[in-house]
């Protein structure tokens, strides 16, 4: 088979529910990351493109029939450009990027954009058909995150916790306190500050040209992150779940907006058209957990992963685990034998600094190993993520 090369990758900011990227509508938000790449590679012949390839969790808003196609031909890609949109929730970014790899190490594409996109700031509201005539027991219900049209078999055999609650089941089962907890929100405000600060998530970044009442404005850096967080400001703030919970606003991730693309090619089409690469795709494994405590899906996904690849942790200058959750991210790595403040695992913050936005999460992961390891000389990094329903992804990448 095949090496599949991560050869450039972008993404644009994350933005805060409601905030700066509230007006562009999901499929523009998807087609956005992918003119970035075309206007950064001239030269490249875009109609030799196999595939397209985006992760989104929702579709049930603009971002519905086929929202990779759409975002396809929105970007001004060639009509004769295929594109296909999968959904493993959190992880359809990283799920979308190894779909890419497996293509090209299989030999059936030589040259992909894969990704993800997610705009919960548009996600609409459902109500589902009448069961019969004039029914009045319709709701709305938010498509933005969670449960809905909840099917009562799955209810009754694997419960339907909220993703809060998942990770408060977490915290009680492995021990996990608040001050651990707010102690990691604090590292990843602090990493991802001193990112921004050195120009490290710039490089990830195109800035979006986004609508702002009638007005428009130019946003060119994450907006959920708060760099001046204090220890007291996280102490201060209530638990979501009530009295003798340990889950707030402050050590979970937000609900946003944003996406990401990444260019794969074959070695033969790394050659035919004068591409270098970042990063190699070593491989991807996924992983089934109880719905209940999701979060902890990454590390059944890590270790089926290390087991195929033969490599073992100690291999990897650098991991980034997705932080749905502080105490779902020190529920991994306490398993995974990992301080709760390893300098290599998300050593630029994570997710409750930068943002969630969904289908778009798993590909900024990718792109930031990435980038990290050219950055840095090392040699290989670890990404993984937890997902909803009860689910872990995990992917490997070595420097070019």
């Amino acid at each position: 088979m095949t090496s599949a090369w991560l050869v450039d990758a972008t993404r644009t900011p994350f933005g805060r529910l409601g905030g700066a990227l509230a007006g562009v509508r999901a499929d523009d938000l998807a087609a956005l990351p992918i003119a970035a790449l075309m206007a950064r590679h001239p030269t490249l012949d875009w109609a030799a493109l196999d595939e397209v390839i985006l992760g989104c969790a929702n579709q049930a808003g603009e971002d519905n029939r086929n929202v990779a196609r759409m975002a396809v031909l929105l970007a001004g890609l060639p009509e004769s450009v295929p594109a296909v949109t999968v959904n493993r929730l959190c992880a359809s970014g990283l799920e979308a990027i190894g779909q890419a790899a497996r293509a090209i190490a299989c030999g059936e594409a030589d040259l992909v954009v894969a990704g993800g996109v997610e705009s919960m700031t548009r996600a609409p509201y459902v109500m589902a058909k009448a069961g019969s005539a004039h029914a009045r027991d319709q709701r709305l219900e938010d498509t933005t995150l969670g449960w809905r049209m909840v099917n009562p078999r799955m209810q009754a055999g694997h419960g339907i916790d909220s993703m809060t609650q998942t990770a408060e089941n977490l915290a009680r089962e492995h021990g996990i306190d608040r001050g651990s907890q707010d102690a990691y929100a604090l590292r990843s405000q602090q990493r991802a500050a001193d990112a921004q600060q050195r120009g490290w998530l710039r490089e990830e970044i195109t800035a979006v040209d986004a609508p702002q009442g009638r007005d428009r404005v130019v946003v060119d850096a994450d907006e959920h992150l708060r760099p001046h967080t204090t220890v007291a400001q996280l102490a201060a703030l209530n638990p979501l779940l009530g009295a003798g919970t340990s889950i707030t606003a402050g050590n979970a991730s937000g609900l946003n907006d944003g996406a990401g693309a990444v260019l794969l090619a074959s070695e033969s089409a790394l050659r035919r058209h004068g591409l270098t690469p970042l990063a190699r795709i070593v491989g991807m494994a996924s992983a089934g957990v109880a719905p209940r405590v999701m979060g902890i899906g990454p590390v059944p996904a890590i270790t089926r992963l290390l087991a195929r690849t033969g490599l073992t942790l100690d291999d990897f200058d650098r991991i980034e685990i997705n932080e749905a959750f502080a105490a779902q991210v020190l529920a991994c790595t306490r398993a995974l034998g990992l301080p709760d403040d390893a300098a290599h695992v998300n050593a630029n913050g994570g997710a409750i600094a930068l943002g969630h936005p969904l289908g778009a999460s798993g590909a900024r992961l990718a792109m930031t190993a990435a980038f990290a390891l050219r950055r840095h000389r090392q040699r290989r990094a670890l990404v993984s993520l937890c997902v909803g329903v009860g689910q872990g992804l995990a992917l490997a990448l070595e420097q070019a």
